[in-house]
């Protein structure tokens, strides 16, 4: 899965810096298997997880045209929970997304993304960016991030530009890994905007 995950990339001719995006050599990873899932309910696995608080971001990635079947060409974006630091040397960070994503193939395309960690007074632009089908960016502003030029929305509390360094598989949803090229805060003195069993705090 991993290496279809690279051959997606690769066709939709994403760029990067430092060329191609290229499969790890371990681990070997898979989707998991019908036989090999937990008997565990969905429904009791969201809401113990819920229990653990996490920071909001948006991802963004530059306009990188549209396919036939996708909507008009734009910026993309969405709302995601699941970032996280990944390494200090070399700087990387990571985020996950659902396999079934529709902005997930425009950001592949693009071959970077800016992630946009939001403040707690953004509660309704995350929500704008959770929704899917419509225009994200209504309304919303941003300037271009230093080297990507993924969208970086005015007021977030702190900005990471990456360029796709690699994407492994992860049940329903693929591990995103970014390899990071500039960053930023806003305000400092600024609050996060947190997510804890179903709302924002």
């Amino acid at each position: 899965m991993a290496a279809a995950a690279v051959r997606y990339l690769r066709s939709a001719g994403a760029p990067t810096a430092a060329g191609p995006v290229e499969a790890l050599p371990r681990p070997d990873l898979r989707a998991v298997g019908d036989d090999e899932r937990a008997s565990v309910d969905q429904s009791e696995f969201r809401r113990v997880l819920g229990n653990f608080a996490s920071g909001v971001t948006v991802v963004t990635a530059p306009d990188a045209g549209a396919t036939d079947h996708e909507a008009p060409a734009g910026p993309a974006g969405f709302a995601c929970q699941s970032f996280a630091s990944l390494s200090l040397d070399p700087p990387l960070v990571c985020f996950m997304v659902g396999r079934t994503s529709t902005t997930w193939p425009r950001i592949a395309r693009a071959g970077v993304f800016c992630v946009n960690v939001l403040g707690a007074h953004q509660g309704e632009l995350c929500r704008g960016f959770a929704v899917s089908g419509a225009d994200k960016f209504a309304g919303v502003a941003y300037d271009a991030a230093p080297v990507s030029g993924s969208p970086r929305l005015a007021g977030a509390a702190a900005w990471i530009d990456c360029t796709i360094h690699a994407v492994h598989t992860g049940g329903d949803h693929l591990i995103v890994v970014g390899r990071v090229d500039a960053l930023g805060t806003g305000d400092d003195d600024a609050a996060p905007l947190l997510f804890h069993k179903g709302r924002f705090l």
